[in-house]
């Protein structure tokens, strides 16, 4: 049977016929063209209505008022929902092909929970309170629970198994501290409440600017990481055997899911389903090849986010509902009908 799956894998992983290379190609096509509608989208509609020829002047002429409202906010915070959503895909990709689980995401490795952490410690014990400061001690709890998870999970050979439990004992640990910090420190909870639930509202450049190495330096790691990671879902002894260094594509996997999202959640706070649902509905299409699953949860992971985050401009105006919520609701009920409708998608 060992042999019989692995068979399979290879035939799943093997270059594709022209026909079907094709098609995959056309669809990441209409899919750039879909993410490139939706962004026009965010940056066209608010929460304060704006006619279209007031929109075009204020990207573009930069009119005083609208200039502020059109550049200075949608503009930042579509730029930030692009480069979050795609984070935030690739992160969920590279961890369900690095765990073998298709249901997998950066909160099973405990990376949410040690952003979060790092947070209220620096609200509560050093005072922070702009998010320039807390960007960087979010970054640097995810990166650091990343580290602790590899350590616990890999020190005597990193398995899925390993891996995914030491990050679910350390994402309960934090929580728990997590909670009884907010429970004792008002001003803590106060603060924290907003980015706790997920949001692009925050964006401005000095933000986006602070987390794009990381994100263009963790992109460009899990795109390199696709033939190896291809190589580690057939099984060990195949991947030893295909002449894949399995510690080596494991530490780099890891390290590519932990920046690409400890720097999404630094930005913009946890937000769930992202880099879980979009890379496991597109696994249905594309089927298990990461050559193809990566770039596809690069395009659609922003029009999952962006398509959200202009839903609850809409539907709460004149405030605004955060994105973090609308993915949930949204996200919740969807998977549900994918992994009742579908078999679910094999890696």
């Amino acid at each position: 049977m060992l042999v019989d799956s692995a068979s399979e894998q290879r035939a799943d992983t093997a270059p594709a016929p022209p026909t079907r290379r094709a098609v995959r190609a056309l669809g990441l096509l209409v899919s750039a063209v879909i993410l490139l509608l939706v962004a026009l989208a965010s940056i066209a509609i608010g929460a304060k209505q704006l006619p279209l020829d007031q929109v075009w002047h204020g990207l573009f002429h930069d009119t005083g008022t609208y200039g502020d409202v059109v550049v200075g906010a949608r503009l930042s915070r579509t730029v930030l929902g692009l480069l979050a959503g795609a984070a935030l895909g690739l992160s969920g990709a590279v961890l369900q092909a690095l765990t073998r689980n298709p249901l997998a995401d950066p909160g099973l490795l405990g990376i949410n929970a040690g952003a979060s952490a790092a947070v209220v410690t620096a609200i509560t014990y050093f005072g922070v309170s702009t998010l320039s400061g807390y960007v960087w001690f979010a970054f640097l709890g995810a990166a650091a629970v990343g580290a602790l998870v590899w350590l616990l999970g890999g020190s005597r050979g990193a398995t899925p198994v390993r891996l995914a439990l030491a990050g679910t004992a350390i994402s309960a640990a934090l929580y728990g501290y997590l909670q009884a910090v907010m429970i004792t420190d008002d001003a803590a909870l106060n603060k924290l409440r907003f980015w706790t639930v997920g949001s692009l509202a925050s964006a401005g450049d000095s933000t986006i600017l602070q987390v794009l190495p990381f994100l263009a330096a963790g992109t460009l790691l899990a795109l390199g990481l696709a033939r190896p990671l291809n190589a580690v879902a057939m099984g060990d002894d195949t991947a030893r055997a295909l002449g894949v260094g399995l510690a080596r594509t494991r530490a780099l996997a890891m390290l590519a899911a932990t920046v690409l999202c400890g720097a999404a959640t630094a930005a913009c706070g946890p937000i769930a389903f992202v880099g879980l649902m979009v890379p496991h509905a597109v696994r249905a299409f594309t089927g298990p090849d990461l050559r193809w699953i990566l770039p596809y949860a690069t395009v659609l992971s922003p029009v999952l986010l962006l398509g959200a985050d202009v839903i609850g401009r809409i539907v709460a105006r004149p405030a605004e509902l955060q994105v973090g919520i609308v993915t949930a609701i949204i996200g919740g009920p969807v998977f549900i009908l994918l992994v009742r409708r579908r078999r679910t998608a094999q890696l």
